[in-house]
C-alpha cells in the first residue's frame, strides 16, 4: 500500500513541527527531466513493492534516484528505530529531520555520477550494484552533514525551499523558550544533526566494506577514496569560511577553495568510488578523477554565477547570499581584478560597500549585478566554465568507455555545469594568471 507519510515523522508531539514536506518531495528547481530518465526522488517512497537493492542494473539504469531513494529508505528505517529506543525527544528533534532531508534530496548529483561511471566503466554485476547503491546513499547521508552544518555557519534561513535545520529548530521552541536559548538551541541542534549524518556515512561504508561481497583490493581502494573524500570537504568548508572571515578575495585562492570544497567532492570523488566498484584499471580511473575535477570546478563556478543571477523560486534559496555572507567567491574575486585592472574605483568602492552586508538591500544587490556584468567577470566566468566543460570532455574521450552509458555520465555533467552540448575551449580570456589557476587546480 502507497503511503505518503516520511518515514521518521512523528505522530502527536505538541512542540514539533515537520519541517518540509513529505518524504521523497522534489526540490525546488530540481529538473522535471533529468539524465535519469525523468524520474524524481519520489519514487523511492512511492514504490516501497519494488526492491530497494536490485541487483539488476537495467532497473536503476532507468531510475537512478529513485534506486538511491529506497537504498535510503531501508538504511534510515533501522537507524531511526534505534534512535527512537534511545530517546523520542532526540529522534522527533534529531534523527527524524535528518532523515527527512536525506530522503527529500536534490538532484542526487553525486549518487548519479557514482552510478554513471561504474556503469561507463563495464560493471553492472549483482554485488556491484549493491555496493554502487549503499555508496551513493552514504554520499547523500554525509551531503546531508554537509548541507546543514553550511546553513548554520552562513545562518542562511532557508533550504530547498523549506527552513534550514537550525531554523526549524529554533522556531519549533520560540514559543516555549525566550528566543536567545532557542537560537542557541537550533545552533547545537544543526552541529548534532550534521555530526549524526555523518556517522550515518561512514556507518554504511564501514558495513560495505566489511560485507560487500566485493573483492577485498576493491574494498580496500573504496575505504581509501572515502576517506579522502571526507577530508577534503572540510578542508574546502574551512578554506571557505576562512577566507570569508579575513576577507581574502585572491581568485587563485578562491578556486583552490572551490576545488576541494565542490570539484573533488561533489565530481571527482563520486566518479572515482564508481570506477573502483567497476575494477576500472588505474589509469581509467586517474584519466576519471581528471574530467571530474574540471567538471567539478565548472559546477562550483556555475554555483557562484547562480547565487547571484539566478531565480530564487529555482534554487530554492534567497539571491545574492553570497554577497550578504561576504563569501570570498571566484566570481566576485574576478570582478574585484577586473575593476582594479581597469581603474574603476566606483565599482570597486561599492564592492566595498556591499559585499558582507548582511542587510544589503535589493536595490544595491542589483548594482552589485550590475558591476559583474559591466566589469566583464559575468562573461569571463561563463567563457572558464564553458573551458572546464570542454576540458572535462576531452578528458572522457581519452578512455574507453560504454557508449550508452558515458553518453548518460556526459548528460549528467552538461547538467550540472549548465553546459548543454559540447563547448569549444574559448580563447584569448582576460585575467591570465588569474585564470590559469583554474588549469593548474584542473590538472591537480
Amino acid at each position: 500500500m502507497r503511503s505518503t507519510q516520511a518515514i521518521g515523522r512523528p505522530t502527536a508531539d505538541p512542540q514539533h513541527r515537520p519541517p518540509g514536506g513529505p518524504v521523497g518531495h522534489q526540490e525546488i528547481g530540481e529538473p522535471v527531466g533529468t539524465a535519469d530518465g525523468g524520474r524524481s526522488s519520489r519514487a523511492a517512497a512511492d514504490a516501497p513493492s519494488r526492491p530497494a537493492r536490485s541487483g539488476c542494473a537495467l532497473v536503476v539504469d532507468d531510475d537512478v534516484p529513485g534506486a538511491v531513494g529506497r537504498e535510503l529508505h531501508e538504511l534510515l528505517t533501522g537507524v531511526l528505530a534505534g534512535c527512537r529506543g534511545l530517546s523520542t525527544v532526540f529522534a522527533h528533534d534529531i534523527a527524524e529531520r535528518v532523515a527527512r532531508f536525506a530522503q527529500r534530496g536534490g538532484r542526487r548529483v553525486r549518487a548519479r555520477l557514482v552510478w554513471w561511471s561504474l556503469r561507463s566503466c563495464g560493471g553492472g554485476d549483482p554485488a556491484q550494484v549493491r555496493a554502487a547503491l549503499r555508496t551513493a546513499a552514504a554520499l547523500e547521508l554525509i551531503q546531508t552533514c554537509a548541507l546543514v552544518h553550511d546553513d548554520l555557519m552562513d545562518q542562511a534561513p532557508t533550504r530547498r525551499g523549506s527552513p534550514a535545520l537550525h531554523a526549524d529548530v529554533e522556531r519549533q521552541y520560540s514559543d516555549t523558550a525566550p528566543r536567545p536559548v532557542a537560537r542557541r538551541l537550533g545552533a547545537s541542534a544543526a552541529v548534532l544533526a550534521g555530526d549524526l549524518a555523518l556517522a550515518w556515512a561512514d556507518d554504511a561504508l564501514t558495513g560495505l566494506v566489511l560485507d560487500s561481497g566485493l573483492p577485498p583490493g576493491t574494498a580496500h581502494r573504496l575505504n581509501d577514496v572515502w576517506r579522502t573524500l571526507r577530508t577534503e570537504m572540510v578542508a574546502g568548508q574551512y578554506l571557505d569560511v576562512q577566507g570569508q572571515a579575513t576577507s581574502v578575495p585572491a581568485p587563485a585562492r578562491t578556486l583552490r577553495a572551490a576545488c576541494l570544497k565542490s570539484a573533488r567532492y561533489t565530481v571527482e570523488r563520486p566518479l572515482e568510488l564508481g570506477a573502483v566498484l567497476a575494477g576500472a584499471d588505474a589509469a581509467t580511473t586517474r584519466t576519471l578523477c581528471r574530467a571530474g575535477r574540471c567538471a567539478g570546478l565548472a559546477f562550483q563556478l556555475r554555483d557562484d554565477v547562480n547565487d547571484l543571477f539566478a531565480d530564487p523560486h529555482v534554487t530554492g534559496k534567497p539571491a545574492g547570499g553570497d554577497v550578504r555572507e561576504g563569501k570570498p567567491t571566484y566570481l566576485l574575486a574576478v570582478a574585484r581584478a577586473l575593476a582594479t585592472a581597469s581603474g574603476d574605483l566606483s565599482a570597486l568602492g561599492l564592492l566595498e560597500r556591499a559585499v558582507g552586508r548582511a542587510n544589503l538591500p535589493e536595490g544595491a544587490l542589483a548594482e552589485v549585478r550590475d558591476i559583474v556584468v559591466a566589469t566583464g567577470a559575468r562573461d569571463t566566468v561563463e567563457a572558464k566554465i564553458a573551458q572546464l566543460a570542454g576540458r572535462c570532455l576531452h578528458h572522457l574521450g581519452k578512455v574507453p568507455l560504454e557508449p550508452r552509458a558515458a553518453a548518460r555520465l556526459r548528460a549528467v555533467l552538461a547538467e550540472i555545469t549548465g553546459t548543454p552540448g559540447r563547448l569549444p575551449a574559448p580563447a584569448g580570456l582576460p585575467l591570465g594568471a588569474a585564470l590559469t589557476g583554474a588549469e593548474t587546480e584542473a590538472d591537480g
